[in-house]
Order: structure tokens, then C-alpha cells, then sequence
């Protein structure tokens, strides 16, 4: 897909990854960017300097999905590209209250089925579309502190492959993007140990937003801004065993500077 001339809708935009996707593919020459966050201000400001329009969105809400995508119908006419990207680390401790697990399923998982009900018959009946989900390295590896995170990001990086698999030959793309460390709010939040711990080899979202323009050109299920994880999944899948024992070590290492 080239980005020029599309509508595009971005979840998660005020901030991170989805401030920087809807600038970038503002600037790649979208007809329309709708803005789409929980954080009206942020909202405000990314339609703003990205010249769309802005929506304050639950994405965990069917009804605020489904208004979103109304808004954006009824303003631009059509949707071409639907950016799913909200996202949230919870639960690092060894027993994650239920509450977090829920947060983070409703927000990793939910919210994309969510975005694919609303907009997937207008999709459809067009006979074309694209769905953009983020995930995260973590749904093809795991997560060595964040149980719920890594669970709910696997169930993403499969649901996006179950839609690919229902709808791809029926004019509906779908990609995946699974990045590792990204500069954003919620890596910078962490405290010190974590901090530099995922820093290592992270990426800016700008240069993630540059991976997704590439692989929304070559229209690659996996978007993979780091592309060592590729040879990591190809590790994990050849031999669990080994792997379960590096990322076990992975983890005490972490745990030894914390």
C-alpha cells in the first residue's frame, strides 16, 4: 500500500508509536488522518500537526470503536487503512492481579477485534482495506517480567493471522508490528535497571513509523523494525529448550541489577 491519497485511522495516536505513524504517513501524502486516543489533548495535537481530525477513543469500548469509525466515515467518506496501535505494560510482578490481565488483554487483544468489527463491512463491501496491528516482538517471543503483557500480545500477532487467513482473499491486508525496545512514554517510564535494559538496541518511533511505510509498500504480514527477531523466533521454534534457558537467564540478569 502506498500511503498517498488513503484515509487513514491511527488508535493510540497521542503519543509513541501512533503520534509518529500519523505524522509520517501524513507527510507520505494521506487524504486524511484521524487521530484516535483515550488522551483528547494528545489527540488534539497529533490531528493538528498531522492536518486530520481528532477523536477521543476508549479502544477497549465496542461503542467507542464504532463511533470512531462512523466519524471518520462520515467525515472523509471511506477508511482505507486502519492503524490498531494502542498499548500498555502492566503486571511485572510475579503475580499480576486479575485487574491486569484484564487491562491488558482488553487493550492488546479486544480492542483489535474491536476495530476489525467496525470497520471490516464498510472494508468489505468496498472489496478492499488494510488493517495495521501493532504487537509487539513479545507476541513472537515473550516477555521476561510482564506476564500479561507477552500473553496478550501472542493472542494479538494470532489474531491478526486468523484475519489474514479469513479475509485476504477477499481484498483485506493485514500486517503485524512486532518491534522490540521503542523510545516512546512507556519504555522511558520505566525505572533505571528496566530502562537501560530495554534501551539496548532500541529504536526512536520515527524509525519505526519508516519500517511501517516499507512494509506497507511490500504489504509484509510481519513488520519487523528490529530484524534480529526474526533469527530470534527462528531459535525459539528450533530449539524451546535452549531458548527457555537463555531467556531465564536473560531474566536474572535483570533482576540482579534491579
Amino acid at each position: 500500500m502506498n500511503p498517498a491519497g488513503k484515509v487513514i485511522v491511527v488508535t493510540g495516536a497521542a503519543s509513541g508509536i501512533g503520534r509518529a505513524l500519523s505524522l509520517r504517513l501524513a507527510r507520505e501524502g494521506a487524504a486524511g488522518i484521524v487521530a484516535a486516543d483515550l488522551n483528547a489533548e494528545g489527540a488534539i495535537a497529533t490531528a493538528r500537526d498531522a492536518g486530520g481530525i481528532a477523536m477521543t477513543t476508549d479502544v477497549t469500548s465496542a461503542d467507542s470503536i464504532a463511533a470512531l469509525v462512523a466519524a471518520a466515515l462520515e467525515k472523509y467518506g471511506r477508511i482505507d487503512l486502519f492503524c490498531s496501535n494502542a498499548g500498555v505494560v502492566t503486571g511485572r510482578s510475579e503475580a499480576p492481579a486479575i485487574g491486569e490481565w484484564q487491562k491488558s488483554w482488553d487493550i492488546h487483544v479486544m480492542a483489535h477485534v474491536h476495530a476489525a468489527n467496525a470497520v471490516l463491512p464498510h472494508m468489505l463491501a468496498r472489496g478492499e482495506g488494510y488493517l495495521l496491528h501493532t504487537a509487539s516482538a513479545a507476541g513472537l517471543l515473550s516477555h521476561i517480567e510482564a506476564g500479561p503483557y507477552a500473553v496478550s500480545k501472542h493472542a494479538a500477532v494470532a489474531y491478526a493471522e486468523w484475519l489474514s487467513i479469513t479475509y485476504g482473499d477477499r481484498g483485506i491486508r493485514v500486517s503485524c508490528l512486532c518491534p522490540q525496545g521503542v523510545r516512546t512514554p512507556m519504555l522511558l517510564g520505566a525505572d533505571g535497571a528496566r530502562q537501560s535494559f530495554l534501551k539496548d538496541g532500541s529504536l526512536s518511533a520515527e524509525e519505526v513509523a519508516q519500517c511501517v511505510v516499507e512494509g506497507l509498500a511490500a504489504e509484509r504480514f510481519l513488520i519487523l523494525p528490529h530484524p534480529e527477531v526474526l533469527e530470534h523466533l527462528r531459535r525459539k521454534t528450533n530449539d524451546y529448550d535452549r531458548w527457555l534457558a537463555g531467556m531465564r537467564r536473560q531474566r536474572a540478569r535483570l533482576t540482579e541489577n534491579h
